[in-house]
């Protein structure tokens, strides 16, 4: 009997695009990865729809565009009823599971509103996004906080603490064995206590792997979400990684005293945030980024030993595998830390997708530049499941054409992304009413422009400034491209995919299949034989 198609959707939290062997990085030890790009697509222009953790992963659990999920931070509840990817995949039969990290926040007063038992089965999928939570891990576990099954195992290797995740998997230690705080960037250079194997990147490979095995004898295909928690911060890394990678690997920081001098007011108040100026510093940088490098390479190696695990066990051939991250990380880069804004740093991501059908043969190893965004995921999953994509309701396109044959004609000319930064002390320097702290990307490939809500627009050009050194939004010479990429972004602000409770074909049959006459509503007609008249059209129609 055949075996069932199933989907390996791994993310990375944090990984910025050029931070891989396969994308460019001259340094940086990534073999695994590489080895999974020469089997797929490596898509080159993949740009997230906020960057940032929460909204960012809503978009990609939904299919949909911040503007239309409602979740624009951190800890904002998806609301119940908001269509998910497991809603689609459970009506055709395939489970959708995670292991790892979603940031998710339950709607708990809508649930409460509707009578749904946060423990019911409905409860459980209304508020883990659709996810069968085979292990549930958002990564940040100070103390006070609910805590993970990961502290379990720490205890049963021996790993005991209040709080084994904090003083154990993510401190280090002093020459003289004092605790060394994890979450400062002045410890980032020193090793995590645990050792590798019993850190979390190792664990969670574990984790989904025991899923996978256990879902052999289910038989159901399924969709796993192994979302890793790092090389997010806290920058610890167990060794062998801790030592792997000095300053002399570091690739030259990108920035330019043109970006300080009379920058665009939000960018400015970025460039102040605490986090930027601690990481714009070269001695924070030369602490974190070795680490940074050294937990991919630790993600690199899990690779290597995930995709042992299900070629041993023949999943190859039936497994779509995706690799990717939630978005990137400044690291310093434009004196920023973090993440917030658009630069490539930030909002560009690694996007690598093997399709083990024959169809995709002929791309196998090559490079994509489709522009490709986050919520493409969603119908690229179940359009490879067999189903019907509900494109009134999804708002990306599935990607199996690309990855079977040439882009086509009429693939999206821009790419969109999305931010608000209402929650942040941005809004208070910079005195914007909340409703007002929104900022919207839009980029044909050349040419990113941002709006800024009660601001002058940013305009880069990435062909004669692949840096983006030179914001030339208040450049008279610029007038005709920003009105054009304004008018995309009017466009697509005001045709969101809102009926998501009436499919297109819904609305289509009702006037084209004449049905309100058909039910008997007689509105506007004049006489028996205009009646008449309309009532043989429509049998003539359903003859055809």
């Amino acid at each position: 009997m055949a075996r069932a198609k199933n989907v390996l959707w791994i993310m990375c939290d944090q990984l910025r695009y050029d931070y891989l062997g396969c994308t460019g990085h001259p340094r940086l030890k990534t073999p695994n990865i590489d080895a999974m790009a020469r089997r797929g697509v490596l898509f080159t222009k993949a740009y997230v729809q906020s960057p940032i953790c929460g909204p960012s992963r809503m978009s990609f659990y939904t299919g949909r565009y911040m503007r239309s999920h409602g979740s624009h931070w951190n800890g904002w509840p998806l609301r119940v009823g908001e269509p998910t990817l497991g809603d689609h995949l459970k009506k055709i039969g395939v489970r959708n599971v995670l292991v790892g990290k979603t940031h998710m926040a339950p709607d708990l007063e809508g649930m409460k509103a509707l009578g749904i038992p946060p423990e019911s089965v409905i409860g459980v999928h209304v508020a883990e996004c659709g996810f069968e939570p085979y292990e549930r891990d958002d990564g940040l576990h100070p103390t006070g906080r609910p805590r993970p099954k990961y502290d379990e195992y720490l205890r049963s290797q021996g790993y005991e603490a209040t709080n084994p995740w904090e003083h154990w998997a993510n401190s280090g230690a002093a020459d003289d064995g004092s605790l060394q705080n994890g979450w400062l960037l002045v410890h980032a250079d020193k090793a995590a206590r645990v050792p590798d194997e019993h850190s979390e990147t190792p664990y969670m490979t574990r984790r989904a792997m025991d899923f996978i095995s256990e879902a052999e004898t289910d038989g159901r295909p399924w969709c796993l979400h192994l979302s890793y928690i790092k090389p997010h911060w806290p920058y610890i890394a167990p060794e062998p990684y801790a030592s792997m990678y000095s300053t002399e690997d570091m690739i030259p920081v990108i920035r330019s005293m043109r970006e300080r001098q009379n920058p665009h007011p939000v960018f400015g108040a970025y460039m102040d945030m605490r986090y930027s100026r601690n990481m714009a510093r070269d001695e924070a940088r030369e602490k974190v980024i070795p680490t940074y490098m050294g937990l991919i390479t630790q993600i690199d190696d899990q690779m290597g030993v995930l995709m042992k695990f299900l070629e041993e066990r023949g999943l190859t051939d039936t497994t779509m595998i995706v690799f990717t991250s939630d978005h990137g990380d400044y690291l310093g880069d434009h004196w920023m830390g973090e993440k917030d804004l658009f630069h490539e740093q930030s909002a560009k991501i690694p996007l690598i997708i093997i399709d083990p059908s024959n169809e995709a043969d002929a791309t196998r190893g090559t490079r994509s530049d489709a522009l490709v965004e986050g919520i493409d995921l969603a119908p690229t999953f179940v359009d490879y499941f067999g189903g019907k994509v509900p494109g009134h309701i999804l708002e990306g396109r599935s990607l199996l054409p690309l990855l079977r044959g040439p882009t086509p004609s009429d693939w999206r000319k821009v790419a969109f992304s999305e931010y608000d930064y209402a929650m942040q002390d941005v809004r208070l320097k910079l005195n914007q009413p909340i409703e007002r702290c929104r900022l919207f990307m839009v980029f044909d490939g050349r040419w990113k422009y941002i709006h800024a809500s009660g601001f002058r627009p940013m305009l880069y050009d990435l062909e004669t400034d692949p840096d983006e050194y030179v914001d030339r939004g208040d450049d008279p010479e610029c007038a005709g491209i920003i009105a054009r990429l304004q008018a995309e972004l009017f466009d697509w602000a005001l045709h969101p995919n809102d009926h998501i409770t009436t499919p297109r074909e819904k609305i289509a049959n009702y006037a084209d299949n004449q049905l309100q006459v058909k039910g008997g509503i007689l509105i506007g007609i004049w006489d028996e034989a205009e009646l008449a008249a309309i009532k043989d059209g429509i049998a003539q129609r359903a003859k055809m």
